[in-house]
């Protein structure tokens, strides 16, 4: 047997009373946590929910997200996390393509109601058959008609429960992945996989007891999920949410909380030095702060210096995919630090550089990179073709490019062709034009990635419009504004006669990531 919901209950029988996490002023002890997640547990069976049914999963750093996330697993189910910033077409898909039978959505509230885009999505999926409204008053009822809240479907269940036997080659977790090729594929993650590269984490970081995670990466994400939630509670430590990422406020709580661990993508750093670097809160966070990790986007040297000077602390990055569970290597504590690497494989991983036809490349030379050992995915969900096109004997293409030098650090020189990484978010461009060919007034689109002072990088749509159009750059924003993803949609747009296209009609995009450009529009900086 083996199953990711023990990494909560070893150290809820170890350590009880220890606080789990902490959101605000409510503080969760592991018991606490653990009878909470036995609880929805019991929901699910009493529900119909059997083992290897996939159940959906909408909720932003809250202590819910582990409670059902575990429970999920406890029951025996596959767990599907969901971005929290999808809209109702979205959802629906998600939910389709996953075969989702149960759907846990957090509602938000009067002044922001998420939940209705997770209503409305459930509505359009036939096959989930239960929807439970995560409330953020639990005692009240749902803002949504006829949504069952979480709160009255736990009421006077049972906080005892058996965890069902499922073993290391299940399926634990499915985590939706676009890369480059249109709608979002489904990475099916094992009991063992994520275990193991949790156990690795743990081990890698040096985790104590005594560790206190300031978790603003959003738990939804592979990176949240295994370096901090699974590897943190498997280690005991205190998980200090933020449900989104403030740099004041993260201030704020690392001082308060005594913060020992931060993980964030390279912006959230950059967030941390935009304030008074001899405030008391910063001396506070110095003297406490043993351990800074980087991922999703690559740092700047310039800002892992800086980050050093005023905390005390070197950042160590690594690097991931959620096919990769996701950590795959990193700058190990105890060996050198290379400023621009993302370091050696972790434990139980290999790397290598591949040419396109899988023959290894020397130390020095540009290849992509192919990953196999405990991490790596047992493929995409309902998607054989998909799965056969990047493994090949255990290796994984993950379509990044690299060098490696001579003591075997590797050095990303290009992420996967066409992707943004939009303020640590993936935005994979083909989805995006697929959604905005859909305006009557569009005849031709093309999404590239351009630079961006804060975000990393801004969406940008070059557009050909059908003749006759008047269409706008603010009409089209709005319009996608409301089909998509508030990290998605773009906020440039250029109009323009034609595109640059190879003689077989293949877009030129690097002739459009480099083309000048204007800035944002007044009003898009979210």
């Amino acid at each position: 047997m083996l199953n990711l919901a023990l990494m909560l209950e070893g150290t809820a029988e170890r350590l009880p009373g220890r606080d789990a996490v902490v959101l605000g002023d409510t503080r969760m002890s592991y018991a606490h946590l653990n009878d909470a997640a036995n609880q929805v547990a019991n929901l699910l069976v009493d529900s119909g929910i059997r083992p290897g049914d996939r159940v959906a999963l909408s909720c932003p750093n809250l202590p819910y997200f582990p409670i059902v996330y575990f429970g999920i697993l406890k029951a025996g189910g596959v767990v599907v996390p969901l971005n929290v910033l999808l809209k109702a077409g979205e959802i629906a898909y998600h939910l389709r393509d996953s075969g989702a039978k149960a759907y846990f959505c957090f509602e938000g509230t009067r002044e922001l109601p998420m939940g209705t885009e997770g209503w409305s999505g459930f509505g359009q999926a036939a096959g989930c058959e239960h929807f439970f409204a995560i409330s953020a008053y639990p005692h009240a009822p749902s803002l949504i008609d006829g949504a069952r809240t979480l709160a009255s479907a736990l009421a006077g269940r049972s906080p005892r429960f058996q965890t069902v036997v499922t073993e290391a080659t299940d399926t634990a977790v499915i985590l939706y992945t676009s890369g480059t090729t249109g709608q979002p594929k489904g990475a099916e993650l094992t009991h063992a996989n994520l275990v193991m590269n949790a156990l690795t984490c743990w081990r890698l970081f040096g985790a104590a007891d005594q560790d206190v995670h300031l978790v603003t990466l959003p738990l939804f994400h592979s990176f949240g999920q295994t370096v901090q939630m699974n590897a943190g509670l498997y280690g005991g430590a205190t998980l200090v949410l933020l449900p989104r990422f403030d740099a004041s406020t993260a201030l704020a709580l690392m001082a308060r909380e005594r913060v020992t661990f931060f993980a964030g993508v390279p912006t959230m750093y950059w967030g941390l030095l935009s304030v008074d670097r001899k405030s008391s809160d910063v001396r506070a966070i110095a003297a406490n702060l043993r351990m800074a990790i980087s991922g999703g986007a690559p740092l700047p040297v310039e800002i892992l210096e800086q980050v050093e000077e005023v905390y005390g602390v070197r950042i160590r990055e690594g690097y991931g995919l959620s096919e990769t569970s996701p950590v795959a290597s990193f700058n190990h504590p105890g060996r050198e630090a290379k400023p621009g690497s993302v370091g050696q494989p972790i434990w139980g991983v290999q790397m290598r550089l591949v040419d396109v036809d899988w023959n290894e490349v020397p130390d020095g030379e540009q290849g992509e990179i192919a990953i196999r050992g405990h991490n790596v995915m047992k493929g995409y969900h309902g998607r054989p073709d998909a799965t056969a096109e990047v493994l090949r004997d255990g290796w994984f293409r993950t379509g990044d490019v690299a060098r490696r030098d001579a003591d075997g650090y590797y050095f990303i020189v290009d992420r996967a062709k066409d992707m943004i990484v939009r303020g640590g978010f993936n935005v994979y461009p083909r989805e995006i034009e697929e959604t905005i060919l859909r305006h009557p007034d569009v005849s031709l689109v093309a999404v590239v990635g351009v630079s961006h002072e804060s975000h990393g990088e801004e969406v940008k749509a070059f557009v050909i419009r059908n003749p006759g159009s008047r269409l706008t750059e603010a009409e089209l924003v709005n319009w996608c504004r409301e089909r998509m993803a508030s990290y998605k949609y773009p906020r440039l747009v250029e109009f323009r006669s034609d595109l640059p296209m190879t003689s077989t009609g293949k877009i030129l995009k690097r002739l459009l990531r480099d083309a000048p450009g204007k800035g944002p529009m007044a009003g898009s900086g979210e």
